[in-house]
């Protein structure tokens, strides 16, 4: 035998029964009002709306014991089993409503509205309530009393059951059926809700490994170059740039992996690096940053441009011997978008072709860069990169105008 389920569980199975009531009382409200129509058409509406609202009352209970059951033992059941399970209930549903019907009838009064009609032989007939009678010419009028539903036969009691059975459970199948259709509906967005909550997810930890990328690749060059600087006696220079780097990992670190930052912020943290970098480079290192104002509060994932101003020095300060002018300059596009640019070349011109491989070392680069920008705004960025005329590289980065944090 089966238990009923545990009271958590049974809760759980009935958390939906706001919207079970208002189907169920819509359904039987619907009916109530054709009953209504109708009744008004005839000469004592009042009784049959008060015979027809004891139908209404027994059959809202009997939906909502449908319901109860259909909810309990057949939620989590697969398509077939909740039909069978409904169809059972709706046919037990009718003929508890058809035998109810027929148990109340004697205490139903009948509506007082008298019916007329001529017979092929000439005779009137007249029925009023439960009571017909023959008008004959020349002869006393015949009446009839028809008898009560309960005062029929037993044979004949099963009959008219098993026709209102017929008529009651089309009733009760069709909200099943629309109950049923709901059901398919709520786990359809339950499933999209979890894709949309397990696609989110996957979207966060891939920006995450994304940006976990950024700390080693930036460190390993940097060590490089205080390797260079302490190997080469130019200890002040380390030193400086050990502070400087202190600085600059305290703030990057205290970011969140998935952070995002103002466009301010992350230019901050790029002169902190640069800083870095011109105790390195105290000669051939010089800086451009062109910021508008109304970009500075636009949001980007954070040190988004830190592997592409860290490639611009190594494959361009670090491999010149001239002066380099390493540029970082916002644009408002003016279509809710705007371009970053950060580009590398020779301070006083000239003709030398700066390196402008942007794959090699630990392989993270723009490629990084890219995979951020289309995991945090999907086809609304984008990432373009090549050569300039008279030797350098430029990388423009376009993207969406955000100012408040997703």
């Amino acid at each position: 035998m089966r238990m009923l389920p545990h009271p958590t569980v049974v809760e759980h199975r009935l958390n939906d029964w706001p919207l079970a009531v208002k189907s169920i009382f819509g359904m039987w409200f619907v009916y109530y009002l054709t009953v209504v129509a109708r009744a008004f058409l005839t000469e004592d509406p009042w009784t049959i709306m008060a015979n027809r609202l004891l139908t209404v009352s027994i059959g809202v209970a009997l939906t909502a014991g449908i319901y109860v059951v259909f909810a309990l033992y057949a939620r989590d059941t697969k398509i077939k089993q909740r039909i069978v399970i409904g169809g059972v209930a709706s046919f037990v549903a009718a003929a508890a409503q058809a035998g109810l019907l027929i148990a109340a009838d004697r205490f139903l009064e009948k509506p007082q509205e008298e019916m007329r009609f001529i017979s092929r032989e000439g005779y009137s007939i007249v029925e009023t309530g439960n009571t017909m009678r023959l008008e004959r010419p020349g002869q006393a009028p015949l009446v009839v009393t028809w008898p009560r539903l309960n005062q029929l036969h037993g044979s004949d009691q099963f009959r008219y059951a098993a026709d209102s059975t017929v008529t009651w459970f089309f009733f009760f199948a069709a909200w099943t059926a629309f109950y049923m259709a709901m059901l398919a509906q709520a786990e359809a967005l339950r499933v999209e809700r979890r894709l949309a909550v397990a696609e989110n997810a996957a979207q966060v930890a891939q920006v995450r490994a994304l940006r976990y990328q950024v700390n080693p690749h930036f460190l390993f060059n940097t060590l490089n170059s205080l390797s260079s600087l302490v190997m080469t006696g130019r200890t002040d220079r380390a030193e400086t740039m050990l502070l400087a780097l202190s600085t600059f990992f305290r703030t990057s670190l205290s970011l969140d992996p998935t952070a995002e930052v103002t466009l301010a912020e992350e230019i901050d943290l790029q002169r902190l690096y640069l800083d870095i970098e011109k105790a390195r480079f105290p000669d051939r290192l010089h800086v451009d940053i062109r910021v508008p104002e109304g970009l500075e509060q636009a949001r980007l994932p954070a040190l988004i441009l830190q592997p592409i101003v860290e490639n611009a020095i190594k494959y361009g300060v670090s491999k010149s011997r001239k002066a380099v002018l390493i540029e970082i300059e916002a644009r408002h596009l003016g279509d809710g978008r705007m371009v970053v640019e950060i580009s590398n070349r020779l301070k006083n011109g000239g003709e030398i072709d700066l390196p402008t491989a942007t794959h090699e070392g630990t392989g993270v680069g723009l490629a990084n860069v890219c995979q951020r920008l289309e995991a945090r705004f999907g086809n609304r960025a984008s990432c373009r990169y090549g050569p300039i005329a008279g030797g350098g590289f430029k990388v423009s980065l376009t993207t969406p105008v955000e100012t408040h944090a997703p």
